[in-house]
């Protein structure tokens, strides 16, 4: 037997004689995906999962979950990375293993349910980049959304993994929703529908242990094909509900490397590996590699230190009140946190319960997880005394108007009205299948697209998140500059560009593993080529770039030593032990200078003259973001009249999107921002005179 970190424990359970495993426990890795969008906002670089997959492809596990989820919305989004280039250039250094994602039915890897005929596209792109295996889930559990995915994965002949969404309506089950008929009548339909497997998908970590073990056991008497099982460890469950599943009969489970379990991440791989050792489910991966694995993973888990927060590091007990799900939570920090309003997240978590009941006791899984969460913090910092929902998103307006599908249990007929009254689409809900209403949106996509998207990959990017996707296909053809937070550039975010940390005894002797397809994939295969941004710059300088007229300046700030007390004076100014050290660039006669303002948190803003965008004048109303967010667009333009309540500018907060009324009777005097500009709690977003 390899011998191991672990060899002395292994070798004490061997004395007990061998067993020969005769029904081997299948483990999916979710590391690539669910663990790190569990801790870490879903901000871990393709770079460093390279650092470790030729040695997880060596393992030996059933399929490793790669993609899907909120991976498209952040790398796109947040990392400057080509979601699609990830599945590629992973399936070049694993080849051995199977590839899963998740798939969110006909909301694909959105927030809303998409027309048919951009689910078709997508899925099939999604066969032929790599993925092999499709976890489909609905959020509502609602299956007819199902229904266009499931034929394209299987006329490519992949496997179609239905998924039900646990959840609870009291601790326990046999509450008056999901009692254990509800799941098992799901995984018959399931079943029917042509599902290779099923997977009970508790992305909370609510499922109690002998529930687990009802549940399997109940499920592999009613249906025929295997069973999966997914629990997060929020509630300190999942290592307990995980085994009791094993004796259960389950069989494939969800685990994670240990560097990036527990937390509201998942149960580690290693300890399950060790337990059933020597056992008639013993999963016979391999242990030594996986340590290796863990190791290297702790050096990468320095760089994203900065997103973890203590709530996400703890048991959560109150998870089985809340029941939010480990993905949500570490974004519902953070989010609060830029709101400067991180104390009140115990009374958000008091008001989740109270929105799920008004709508319809959906499950907590994205995007109803965003949905509910989002509309809870709304009604915490906006309502007033008295009055609730005040500030309803318009995914809750669509949640009621029946475009997610139908809610398992009925939505609170007042909430359904108010929502309603404004709702582009009318106030009375609709019962067909969502999508059987929607209009066709891929030759559209293509139409907008035209002269940016390169290939039918480029226009789902478009097609899927319209303004965030065309800003994103504007850097990766180099069309517009990539901001430092996405690149990471002068943050304390790992930067886009850097090489994959070395391993070993190569670390010792300054080299960077991995083979030249590694190091050429790191370089070019991340959302376009790579560039030297250092170059002619002395090392350690800090860089700063200034746009006039449309061209590029570029500088740099090197500090240095000086004689007469570390001061350095150049062109009659002073700057303590700093040194203008190259310019490049800069016209003769500049007109207009487009400038960056940067707030306390470093976050840029640009604006233009010498005045703070958006400034208001004497007599003029400001309309200011009352939360973080990126402006999707303006309802209204400059000189248009308003009336106090108007809608004026959609704000997207969370991925949801939060309706900026008019503060005052008047007219539209100023726009201060670009649609797609991220804003900050309290920026001007427009300002509005008097009639």
């Amino acid at each position: 037997m390899k011998t191991t970190r672990h060899g002395t424990l292994v070798a004490k359970i061997s004395q007990w004689g061998e067993v020969r495993p005769t029904n081997p426990l299948k483990i999916q890795d979710v590391t690539f995906r669910d663990a790190h969008q569990s801790i870490f906002a879903t901000r871990v670089r393709t770079q460093d999962l390279l650092v470790i997959a030729e040695k997880m492809d060596r393992v030996g596990f059933h399929s490793m979950e790669v993609w899907g989820g909120a991976t498209f919305d952040t790398m796109h989004r947040f990392l400057g990375e080509d979601p699609w280039e990830r599945i590629r250039v992973l399936k070049r250094h694993m080849g051995r293993t199977p590839f899963s994602m998740l798939l969110r039915g006909q909301n694909l890897v959105g927030y809303r349910n998409y027309p048919d005929d951009v689910a078709e596209a997508f899925v099939e792109r999604c066969c032929i980049n790599g993925i092999d295996i499709f976890r489909i889930f609905d959020a509502l559990n609602d299956f007819r959304n199902f229904e266009t995915v499931v034929r394209v994965v299987k006329e490519h002949g992949k496997h179609f993994q239905g998924a039900i969404c646990y959840s609870l309506t009291e601790r326990r089950m046999g509450g008056e929703v999901y009692t254990l008929e509800y799941y098992l009548d799901k995984a018959k339909e399931l079943e029917d529908m042509g599902a290779d497997s099923v997977c009970i998908k508790d992305m909370a970590g609510l499922i109690s242990p002998y529930d687990a073990y009802v549940l399997v056991k109940a499920l592999k008497e009613r249906v025929r094909v295997p069973i999966h099982f997914h629990s997060h460890f929020t509630s300190g469950m999942a290592d307990m509900s995980l085994l009791k599943a094993v004796e259960a009969g389950v069989d494939i489970v969800d685990t994670c490397l240990s560097a990036w379990a527990y937390r509201s991440s998942h149960p580690a791989v290693e300890p399950l590996v060790v337990t059933l050792m020597n056992t008639s489910r013993a999963c016979g991966l391999d242990l030594g590699l996986l340590s290796e694995c863990s190791e290297l993973l702790e050096e990468v888990s320095r760089t994203y230190r900065h997103l973890l927060d203590d709530r996400t590091s703890i048991v959560d007990a109150n998870v089985l009140l809340h029941q939010i799900p480990g993905g949500m939570i570490s974004n519902l920090v953070n989010q609060l946190r830029e709101m400067d309003a991180l104390p009140r997240l115990k009374d958000v978590y008091g008001e989740l319960p109270r929105v799920r009941k008004d709508l319809g006791q959906v499950p907590l899984v994205t995007p109803t997880s965003q949905i509910v969460g989002i509309q809870a913090v709304n009604n915490v910092l906006f309502d007033k005394p008295g009055e609730r929902y005040s500030m309803i998103t318009a995914q809750v307006k669509d949640l009621c108007y029946g475009l997610y599908g139908k809610t398992p249990a009925p939505i609170d007929e007042q909430v359904r009205t108010k929502a309603l009254k404004d709702h582009p689409r009318g106030s009375t809900p609709i019962h067909v299948r969502p999508a059987d209403i929607l209009e066709p949106e891929l030759e559209k996509a293509r139409e907008e697209t035209a002269g940016l998207a390169r290939d039918i990959d480029d226009v789902l990017v478009y097609a899927l998140y319209p303004t965030t996707g065309k800003r994103f296909l504007r850097w990766k053809y180099g069309l517009e500059e990539i901001p430092a937070e996405v690149t990471g550039e002068g943050t304390s975010m790992p930067s886009r560009q850097g090489p994959p940390p070395a391993q070993g005894k190569d670390a010792a002797e300054g080299k960077c593993t991995g083979g030249d397809s590694l190091r050429r994939d790191v370089q070019e295969g991340l959302g376009g080529p790579r560039r030297d941004e250092n170059a002619g710059f002395p090392v350690g300088a800090t860089r700063y770039r200034l746009y006039v007229d449309g061209q590029c300046v570029e500088f740099a700030l090197e500090q240095v030593a000086h004689p007469a007390g570390g001061l350095v004076s150049r062109g009659g100014s002073q700057r303590p032990g700093l040194e203008l050290r190259e310019k490049r660039g800069l016209p003769a006669d500049p007109v207009h200078v487009r400038h960056e303002v940067r707030n306390e948190e470093g976050v840029a803003r640009e604006g233009t003259g010498g005045e703070a965008p958006g400034s208001p004048g004497d007599g003029d109303t400001p309309v200011t973001a009352p939360m973080p967010g990126m402006v999707v667009r303006y309802v209204l333009g400059e000189g248009e009249r308003v009336a106090k309540g108007d809608v004026l500018v959609v704000l997207e907060a969370m991925k949801m999107e939060n309706f900026i009324t008019a503060p005052s009777d008047g007219v539209v005097k100023k726009i201060c921002m670009r649609e797609g500009q991220a804003a900050k709690k309290g920026d001007v977003l427009a300002v509005v005179s008097a009639p």
